[in-house]
């Protein structure tokens, strides 16, 4: 069960619950996993994500819960594609990122359930 007052956020798949936490070691995760030269390069790099651009982050975020997941890892998890990325934004919102954010997928041109095959 995710502790919310910690910041972290829940996840289930596989019948498993993961937690997810952003840390600032996942933080420099994501960034040298996006190839980011600076954390503000986030936003704009998200707009348009790519699966594997949620992978990376997804992991990065596992790791920070305690999972030792790498991204391909996380492209086989069985869960929701909506709820991967639900997860990945209250993990984001716990630090501040306020209530209906939308966490590094905010300015994302499209909707996580546009996303699907």
């Amino acid at each position: 069960m995710a502790n919310k007052a910690r910041g972290e956020a829940a996840l289930t798949a596989d019948g498993k619950c993961y937690r997810l936490l952003l840390t600032l070691g996942a933080l420099a995760e994501i960034e040298d996993g996006l190839g980011l030269a600076a954390i503000g390069e986030m936003g704009r790099r998200l707009a348009q994500p790519r699966a594997g651009d949620l992978a990376i982050v997804a992991a990065a975020l596992l790791r920070g819960g305690g999972h030792d997941m790498t991204p391909d890892e996380v492209l086989r998890l069985g869960c929701d594609l909506g709820a991967l990325v639900a997860a990945v934004t209250r993990a984001f919102e716990a630090i501040g990122g306020g209530e209906g954010k939308g966490g590094p997928f905010a300015g994302a041109t499209s909707s996580p359930s546009d996303w699907a095959p």
